[in-house]
């Protein structure tokens, strides 16, 4: 990964951490289900985004190494593990 892709998921998920405690301070003061919920959903959306990014430059640099490489065996490996992401995304 690249640093600058590095720098940016530990910002964003050091705010999306702030995010998670304001929405446990939301459910020790009962506040409205729906509320909670919307703000749930606020981060789960940043979280897909960081995970995104990150993908996005495994792809651009791991991932692109082992396809210009010569070893068909960590080409098969990097393409089973890119598969791998997306199968247990949903579950």
């Amino acid at each position: 990964m690249d640093e600058e892709t590095r720098a940016d998921a530990i910002h964003r998920l050091k705010s999306i951490a702030g995010h998670v405690n304001g929405i446990v301070r939301m459910l020790e003061e009962e506040r409205y289900c729906i509320d909670v919920i919307k703000q749930i959903q606020a981060a789960q959306t940043a979280l897909a985004r960081v995970s995104e990014s990150i993908l996005d430059s495994h792809l651009r640099t791991c991932v692109t190494t082992a396809i210009q490489g010569d070893d068909p065996a960590e080409r098969e490996r990097m393409l089973k593990e890119v598969v791998e992401v997306f199968r247990y995304q949903d579950k």
